[in-house]
């Protein structure tokens, strides 16, 4: 179907003069003579895009801008004017506009600006559509995760990503930003869990020279790097409370100093926040701020673990398959008794820990079928490892503290994986979804010692 276009102008002749031009180019047309009708059809209409005058007899294009966009989320708008002034361009590309363009108007450049608006909007259609890359799957979980992309990501509004390690969270804010305004502009990510405590305000806002010993010159902060495009803060859960005050005022009021500095900064950044953590148990137990987290938590999207999407574990496999022959090691296939092994097992450290399985045994399978005997043995027998026939929640004893329960579950869980990599701690972080140093500090408080030699 021909695109469809709004044009809203309170000049007559103007309409009827870019009807004709758009009419004679195929595209489909309707037009409105101030805001109200305009707010009007498109709700009723919908629209691929919106020629909108600066001046209307009950608004003004700069105050509809938003409203647009916020019925059509995406909407590729083109702002004309007669009286436009610089000030009114940059105003307006903030706002989200895709152009500006000045009366009297040439049939050639609206035309050729309005083409391109519409690639440009199809493109990050297109993005939104496919998200994500490694983002693989065809479960109805996660055709729900795509459509919820979809939907957010032309907004500016914030996202706060749930879900275990290894879900794929990273994945989701690239797919966001990509899909959305800003896919031009920075994407920067920080995971809060692998910076040390009296650093993340130096990471986070940067710092000036001898703001403290071993500041040697001026460094730009993660916000300011991002500036009009997307910080990922991975892991939020693990940042101080210090410094989530001060991530709660670069929220509220778009600004910051950098350690050391007097200089207030003013930055246009989209926060998309991850972590594995159940933040409301966090708030009611004092370790993330109340505030912060509604400031966060706008936009919410649970990631399922990959237990729940079993039918996307042959999908997955295939794809691991496939990237890793690319990369030069044989083309495998699975047995169908190898695969309903992998489809059981409930895959604590989810697509992560997949991969590494995939990866493994393309390497090691002697054979171009990845049979039984080649997987690992906790996929051959994964309620072999756990009390009680594969329920580990019946180990424990009704009334028992839930912290007693994690901490429990995360001692037994952690040795497992250590005793399956050998004690090799780098490989038992990447397979629990933790940076290493993070890991060392969970061993020691969990009191699991290594073995002399390990690393």
């Amino acid at each position: 179907m021909d695109p469809l276009i709004g044009i809203v102008d309170d000049e007559k002749n103007i309409r009827r003069t870019l009807r004709m031009v758009l009419e004679s180019e195929g595209y489909r047309v309707w037009d409105a003579e101030d805001g109200a009708e305009a707010e009007k059809l498109l709700k009723r209409e919908g629209a691929d895009g919106v020629l909108l005058d600066l001046k209307l007899p009950d608004t003004d294009g700069l105050a509809l801008l938003p409203t647009l966009r916020e019925i059509a989320p995406g909407l590729p708008v083109v702002l004309i004017s007669g009286h436009g002034t610089l000030g009114d361009a940059v105003e307006a590309t903030k706002l989200g506009a895709y152009d500006f363009l000045e009366k009297p108007i040439d049939k050639d450049r609206v035309l050729v600006t309005l083409r391109n608006a519409l690639e440009v909007s199809g493109l990050r259609r297109e993005v939104a559509r496919l998200a994500g890359g490694d983002m693989v799957g065809e479960s109805p979980q996660m055709q729900d995760v795509r459509a919820w992309i979809e939907r957010v990501a032309p907004t500016d509004s914030r996202v706060l990503v749930l879900g275990e390690s290894g879900t794929g969270k990273e994945l989701v804010a690239r797919a966001i930003h990509q899909a959305s305004a800003r896919a031009d502009k920075p994407f920067v990510k920080v995971n809060c869990a692998a910076i040390p405590k009296e650093l993340v305000e130096s990471v986070l806002f940067g710092h000036v020279k001898g703001a403290f010993t071993g500041a040697l010159r001026d460094k730009v902060g993660t916000f300011k790097q991002a500036d009009h495009g997307t910080l990922f803060l991975d892991e939020i859960a693990d940042m101080g409370l210090e410094a989530q005050a001060k991530v709660l005022r670069v929220l509220q009021e778009g600004e910051f100093e950098p350690v050391g500095g007097t200089k207030t900064e003013k930055v246009d950044v989209r926060v998309i926040a991850a972590t594995h953590r159940d933040l409301k148990t966090e708030v009611a137990e004092g370790r993330f701020r109340e505030d912060l987290y509604y400031r966060l938590a706008v936009l919410v999207l649970d990631l399922p673990p990959l237990r729940d999407r079993a039918g996307d574990v042959a999908v997955l496999t295939r794809h691991f398959f496939a990237e890793f022959h690319q990369n030069g090691l044989p083309q495998r296939t699975v047995s169908d008794e190898a695969m309903k092994m992998m489809e059981r097992y409930p895959w604590p450290g989810n697509i992560r820990e997949l991969r590494n399985v995939v990866e493994r045994v393309a390497i090691l399978a002697p054979t171009p079928e990845v049979r039984p005997e080649d997987l690992p043995l906790e996929l051959r027998d994964p309620a072999g490892a756990m009390p009680n026939g594969g329920d580990p929640g019946s180990a424990f004893p009704i009334g028992t503290p839930l912290g007693d329960v994690r901490t429990a579950a995360e001692t037994s869980y952690l040795q497992r994986v250590l005793d399956h990599t050998s004690g090799n701690v780098s490989e038992t972080a990447r397979l629990v979804g933790l940076e290493r140093t993070h890991l060392h500090k969970k061993l020691v408080a969990l009191g699991i010692k290594k073995k002399s030699g390990e690393e």
